[in-house]
């Protein structure tokens, strides 16, 4: 990846995967569950306004669809805040870009333990539950942004994470392996 800040988050999953038609079903669903408001980590965010049980779809990320070079090609959507965007890269070499037909996940926030993972099924993104989420409680996942340069102090400034929780990596970056 390149200094673009794409976020291909991480994809294990606690529940076997559903259909894409059933995962789009329960996301609709999910969706009138939750409400994008102001943030204490970061701009706005994603709040639970129902319960949403563990293992369930909350909502899938979209946008278009593009190629990866046509990703680069756009970078930055705000030269003020370069290394923010809406990309979130799928398998292979195409990337879902919500900033253009984008819905309320595009505002969901980087944690370092998070209570939402994403799950990428048949070329769609489908963010589900880790646990039981209470009415009030502000949505995450962990971004695991992929940068190909080496991790500088710099570089992970960059991509500082304000989760504020106990297990706070401090960067939004996933782990060198």
């Amino acid at each position: 990846m390149t200094q673009a800040g794409t976020a291909k988050s991480p994809r294990s999953r606690t529940t076997p995967s559903p259909t894409p038609a059933k995962a789009a079903g329960q996301a609709a669903a999910a969706g009138r569950r939750i409400q994008v408001r102001r943030s204490g980590v970061h701009g706005k965010g994603v709040f639970a306004i129902a319960p949403i049980a563990r293992g369930e779809i909350v909502i899938e990320y979209k946008g278009e669809v593009i190629p990866w070079e046509e990703a680069l090609r756009r970078h930055p959507h705000d030269p003020k805040d370069p290394n923010h965007t809406f990309y979130f890269q799928l398998d292979g070499d195409m990337a879902i870009d919500a900033k253009y037909g984008g819905n309320a996940a595009r505002w969901i926030n980087h944690a370092c333990t998070p209570n939402c993972e994403s799950d990428e099924i048949d070329g769609r993104v489908f963010i589900k539950a880790r646990r039981a989420i209470k009415p009030g409680e502000e949505l995450f996942y962990d971004y695991g942004l992929i940068i190909d340069e080496r991790y500088t102090p710099k570089l992970k400034k960059e991509y500082e994470c304000r989760c504020g929780t106990r297990n706070c990596r401090g960067t939004m970056l996933a782990p060198k392996r």
